[in-house]
């Protein structure tokens, strides 16, 4: 679970030891990773923290290795971890560019391959990526934001297709505006008037739907999108 120290990775954690799974925090958030694993084994569940730059292709095989060490196997992986950009186009840096993609969408890339071999040993295993309905639709600034969430979709796709036959489901889900740290300072009033439903969405509501793929409730699904964002898409 990479950026599991909070929001919808925490949320997220919280539900699938819940229901009995074993979790692995990735973060590169110490404290607030190490209390997350404190709070579901309080809560009698499973859990460890392990750091992760998520843009590191050495950080995440030995995430991997000590995941396969501490819990015998891999089963499930979420790629979660992201960052944004609030700019438009014409004055966004490379440097903003560079480091957005390489959170948001290299991540999920290095992420997927790192874990990919222990997944297939499982025989059932389930890769569900946090895109976002920003990787869905535009909105005209945050274009690094946009095009690596649209890339996390195509790439979830794809990555299906080659492991279609080879016991593991892939899928990506896409939230709209969710209550969680990451929004900062953006006027919520405006995020909830632009949202059909009036209101934000809560990581649970995310975390309800992550835990569904990778469960084998959705075993039958796979390289699909899964749009949880208050009805803004639908418009």
């Amino acid at each position: 679970m990479t950026g599991g120290a909070s929001g919808i990775g925490k949320a997220t954690a919280a539900r699938i030891a819940a229901e009995g799974g074993s979790v692995v925090i990735a973060d590169v958030q110490d404290a607030a990773g190490a209390a997350v694993v404190t709070q579901i084994e309080n809560s009698g569940g499973k859990a460890a923290f392990v750091h992760l730059d998520v843009t590191s292709e050495s950080g995440w095989a030995d995430a991997v290795a000590a995941t396969v060490a501490k819990f015998g196997r891999l089963d499930i992986l979420v790629n979660n971890a992201g960052i944004g950009d609030t700019e438009p186009i014409e004055v966004t840096t490379l440097d903003t560019w560079n480091k957005v993609v390489a959170v948001t969408q290299t991540s999920v890339f290095l992420g997927m391959k790192a874990a990919g071999a222990a997944l297939k040993e499982s025989g059932n295993g389930s890769v569900v990526n946090v895109s976002s309905m920003y990787g869905i639709v535009g909105s005209g600034v945050s274009p690094a934001y946009h095009a690596a969430k649209g890339a996390v979709r195509l790439l979830t796709k794809t990555t299906a297709l080659g492991w279609a036959t080879e016991g593991v489901r892939v899928n990506s889900v896409h939230p709209g505006f969710i209550d969680t740290p990451i929004l900062g300072d953006t006027d919520r009033d405006m995020l909830i008037a632009g949202t059909p439903m009036a209101r934000l969405g809560k990581p649970e509501e995310i975390a309800a739907m992550i835990t569904f793929l990778a469960s084998d409730d959705a075993s039958f699904a796979t390289g699909a999108e899964f749009i949880v964002d208050g009805g803004y898409t639908a418009r």
